[in-house]
């Protein structure tokens, strides 16, 4: 039932769009000449090796293509089942098989979509179908990733999975029964580890293997400390299919971006915690990133940068507010004064309150009234340097008055923001000698406290992005484990279609 819906569901797609096309384009395309039966050969090779890209070839009704291009089967029907299947498998693997922003409502991007008509018209004036074809996917690591898929589906057939038991933290010099297994579990995973000594005790975490651990969790973008806490043991326990799953879902949010990134353009990976500005094909600049927790993930987001402001004031975001801020005020008044914390009476006034005037039993943290705003200086939450950029969330980038917290291997701990490392380096590299632009001249006024808003010589595109899987040419993979849960999502979402 399911693949008759699905095939009607198609042929109700490319019948009106071979009616749109030019007279020319009546004659049939995939029928009844020898062009015609070399394009739907060469369009069932594709769909069978779909795989290859993590898409499935059962989405596309094999069995009745395979039924369609053999001898004696009705002309018309073979025409218009074809040209449907060739429409959704193009689409599928040039732009993406989901529509991004449907499946989370943490992602809103400019995703590519293609013209039915205009893909129809390319297969036609193609010289070369199977280079057309060929030519589909999206460019950059999307080749590594797909020998990263390969690779990883060939090491499912001889996995061995020891999971490691949940406990307390394991840390260096504990001697506890976990440890053999932990030895096994990194041995499977490709982990050379020392040999133990004669004398040494099996069950203790002694040096060597706390080197290995922490050698593993730089691999994954955990905390480098040795610690088997509840983060490494969810790293170490995920298997080769969810591994897998990643890789299909990061093919996938590749296939979501643009063919071209843009001339200048900042890419973060929030999954990597990392940022990159990229100015005509070369990486001029790149940084570490805090990005959001778990509860409060960093979106994906498709949008411009213009400029920054220096020395901004914080307005405390209402949720924040009412959550974590309304617990201090109740139990005293006056506990956001010495972080330069104002209270004004509403959103749309400027009329300040005396905090201790206030009858904080009585707010409602869901339905928090004031509006609460911090000073600029040492202690305010976005730094010395603010980045705007336009989104439905209220996202931006930003410095940080703790910038400590760079030091840590996985570095989610905003409530969405973006911080960056080192933004005067970044503004430094967006002006490029342009604009009469001077470092030390915005320091100079960052010192004197003043509140100045610059503008970029040209805008910079923005990709915000989630991607937890890189691969080097080889197709050699290095993960990130998925902390907001957004590959299982995806990988789910293609399934459905």
């Amino acid at each position: 039932m399911f693949r008759l819906a699905f095939l009607a569901s198609l042929l109700a797609l490319v019948i009106p769009v071979i009616g749109s096309l030019p007279a020319y384009a009546s004659d049939p395309l995939w029928v009844g000449s020898r062009a015609g039966k070399v394009r739907s050969e060469t369009l069932l090779k594709a769909l069978r090796s779909s795989s290859d890209h993590g898409l499935d070839p059962a989405w596309y009704s094999i069995t009745e293509v395979e039924k369609a291009v053999a001898p004696g089967a009705d002309a018309a029907a073979a025409e218009a089942l074809l040209g449907a299947v060739f429409v959704s498998y193009a689409s599928d693997v040039s732009t993406g098989r989901v529509r991004a922003n449907r499946i989370d409502k943490e992602i809103s991007i400019d995703q590519r979509t293609v013209d039915p008509a205009e893909l129809m018209k390319a297969a036609r004036e193609a010289p070369d179908f199977a280079v057309y074809l060929a030519s589909l996917p999206p460019k950059g690591d999307y080749p590594a990733l797909q020998k990263a898929l390969v690779h990883w589906r060939d090491k499912r057939a001889e996995a061995v999975f020891t999971p490691l038991p949940d406990g307390a933290a394991l840390k260096p010099g504990m001697v506890d029964a976990r440890v053999p297994l932990l030895r096994k579990r990194l041995t499977e995973l490709e982990f050379k580890l020392p040999a133990l000594d004669a004398d040494a005790v099996a069950d203790r975490y002694d040096e060597g293997l706390v080197a290995v651990v922490k050698s593993y969790q730089a691999t994954k973008g955990l905390t480098v400390d040795g610690v088997i806490g509840a983060k490494t043991v969810r790293s170490l326990n995920t298997t080769i299919d969810e591994r897998i799953g990643q890789i299909i879902a990061n093919l996938e949010r590749r296939r979501w971006l643009p063919v071209d990134l843009g001339r200048r353009y900042v890419f973060v990976n929030t999954a990597d915690y990392s940022m990159v500005f990229v100015n005509d094909g070369k990486v001029a600049f790149q940084s570490l990133v805090i990005v959001g927790t778990a509860k409060d993930p960093t979106p994906e987001i498709s949008s411009v940068m213009r400029g920054f402001q220096t020395n901004p004031f914080w307005t405390v975001p209402q949720s924040i507010a009412g959550e974590e801020y309304l617990p201090l005020l109740r139990r005293d008044p006056s506990a956001l004064t010495a972080g330069g914390f104002r209270i004004f009476a509403s959103w749309s006034e400027d009329i300040e309150l005396d905090p201790n005037t206030v009858d904080w039993s009585s707010v409602h943290p869901k339905a928090f009234p004031f509006r609460i705003r911090q000073d600029s200086g040492a202690a305010n939450a976005l730094g010395y340097i603010f980045f705007p950029f336009s989104n439905k969330y209220g996202i931006y980038m930003h410095d940080t008055a703790s910038r400590w917290l760079f030091t840590e291997g996985s570095r989610n701990f905003s409530h969405g923001c973006i911080r960056l490392q080192n933004p005067l380096d970044f503004v430094e590299a967006v002006y490029g000698g342009k604009g009469n632009f001077s470092k030390e001249r915005v320091r100079q006024v960052i010192d004197a406290g003043q509140q100045a808003h610059y503008t970029f010589p040209e805008p910079v595109t923005l990709h915000v992005t989630y991607r937890t899987v890189a691969a080097d040419a080889e197709g050699t993979a290095t993960f990130r484990d998925d902390v907001y849960g957004r590959d299982r999502l995806v990988v789910k979402a293609m399934k459905k279609g």
